[in-house]
């Protein structure tokens, strides 16, 4: 199956490049509209900072150390300045490939006098999180001073053989903390400021929901982030308005030519699904969105008002874009934050079993293909009808079998919970004479005997097994983890 042709509509490898090569040339070729977007959408828009760390190693001069002759853990023969110098390096690199800020102070903190120093300038000017690196057991107590009154998410990197258990203890399960005990992990520093740097997206994205009659804009709790309420309208409106030539057109021959195969639609229902993802692609363009969800249902219904728009979720996950089914708040931000973290779309999908396999069984009719990623290559589809309404045009995405995965919900609330669970894909069973939505996935759940002790519903599923690093994530951030 070739998929270079899907490639090259997409033009880009990732969402801001799909939007970019979609926006200006693809609805100049729509045609001017004479529907109104949302009052001022930029206006209201969050505005996007910068991720901003702070950062201090903690050690005695090593001259010091000579001259009273003693150094204890971890030991004479270990070089702070010197390692302060290579550790610097590393966290350049991590700052340049994340796109953040990461300040470390250029002196080390050795009297609490210099932590005291250190707080004061952190609590007057907040950053999103902080990096603590002590390099002497005796300053153990300056790490914890420093995390106790700033109460800010921090991510403490220990080389090995510096403390001992009962220090490592003491942060360890502590919410609000990311210890790194291990010897100069770097990929571990990485994704403690990448857990950073997802938060801060989250605090600034704005999330478009198609869905209602009014425009509005609400605050997601927890988060922060922006809810902008489009009216569902306004999706039928320009999905009307969309013509069925030009980069349609591009995107129908693409849909295709890059299926395995094509069962149920015509090809006018081809063509609405590229129409359908245009119109999407437009919309989240003119709203400002960073994600977006729809409650895509009541227009499937008599009397219809517009296609299914599940090819449009495909290719729009695809590109790096969130897309959540049936305004499922919780699904979107799950797909928020999996995209954030891992750079991979997730398969939001209707949770079920298979109680004589003891497996899980997760259906939905539309899926992303480049599970791995927007630079990732494409798993099989087929074009088929929309399982439930019986009409239009849907993926149905196959997995690669024995493929590692993670099931991922955030709930929020008062109290948040994240639903975590791992496993491998089995199979995706054949439709017929399975039902159910029409991409499928049966799968082994690593944390329960039971499948039926799974929990939650609209789930979304990532390519890898992500367990570990999302309850890090739970910890940092005060996120109960279920599984």
């Amino acid at each position: 199956m070739d998929h270079e042709q899907l490639d090259d509509v997409l033009c880009c490898c990732c969402r801001r490049g799909f939007l970019q090569a979609m926006g200006a040339g693809g609805l100049a070729l729509l045609g001017a509209s004479a529907v109104p977007a949302s009052p001022d959408p930029q206006t209201s828009a969050p505005k996007k900072k910068t991720p901003t760390v702070r950062g201090a190693f903690l050690y005695p001069p090593s001259e010091r150390l000579r001259q009273e002759g003693y150094w204890s853990w971890p030991g004479s023969t270990f070089d702070a300045e010197g390692r302060q110098k290579s550790y610097q390096a590393q966290i350049a690199g991590i700052e340049k490939r994340l796109g953040m800020r990461i300040d470390m102070e250029a002196a080390a903190l050795d009297t609490p006098a210099d932590a005291t120093r250190f707080i004061a300038e952190v609590k007057q000017s907040p950053p999103d999180g902080l990096l603590l690196i002590p390099f002497k057991k005796g300053h153990w107590d300056l790490v914890l001073k420093i995390i106790d009154e700033t109460q800010l998410p921090a991510v403490v990197l220990a080389t090995l053989g510096e403390l001992l258990s009962d220090h490592i203890r003491t942060l360890h399960t502590r919410p609000g903390v990311y210890l790194i005990s291990a010897g100069d992990d770097f990929d571990a520093v990485q994704w403690g400021m990448k857990m950073i740097r997802t938060a801060r997206w989250m605090k600034d994205a704005r999330l478009v929901n198609i869905a209602g009659n009014e425009y509005r804009e609400a605050t997601v709790p927890n988060w922060g982030c922006q809810l902008r309420y489009v009216p569902h309208a306004r999706f039928v409106e320009v999905f009307n308005q969309t013509k069925p030539d030009g980069p349609v057109a591009e995107l129908a021959k693409a849909y295709r030519t890059g299926a395995k195969a094509i069962v149920e639609p015509s090809e006018a229902d081809i063509v609405d699904a590229a129409r359908a993802a245009l119109t999407l692609q437009r919309i989240v363009e003119e709203e400002h969105g960073d994600a977006a969800m729809m409650d895509c249902l009541p227009g499937l219904r008599f009397p219809r008002k517009h296609c299914p728009p599940c090819m449009g979720f495909m290719t729009l996950r695809d590109a790096g874009l969130p897309m959540g089914c049936q305004a499922d708040l919780s699904a979107t931000l799950s797909l928020m934050l999996g995209q954030q973290l891992f750079g991979r779309p997730g398969f939001q999908q209707n949770a079920a079993m298979d109680t004589e396999q003891n497996l899980y069984f997760g259906s939905h009719c539309t899926a992303p293909s480049k599970m791995l990623g927007p630079s990732g290559p494409a798993e099989p589809y087929e074009l088929r009808s929309h399982a439930e309404a019986g009409w239009g045009c849907v993926p149905r995405v196959l997995f690669k079998q024995g493929q590692e995965m993670t099931i991922l919900q955030y709930k929020p609330g008062e109290k948040p919970q994240m639903v975590i669970y791992t496993g491998q894909v089995v199979e995706c069973p054949p439709i017929p004479p399975t039902g159910g939505c029409r991409t499928n996935v049966k799968m082994t759940i690593n944390e329960v005997r039971d499948v039926c002790d799974v929990q939650g519903m609209h789930q979304a599923i990532f390519y890898g097994n992500y367990g570990r690093q999302l309850r890090t994530f739970c910890q940092l951030y005060g996120i109960e983890a279920v599984s």
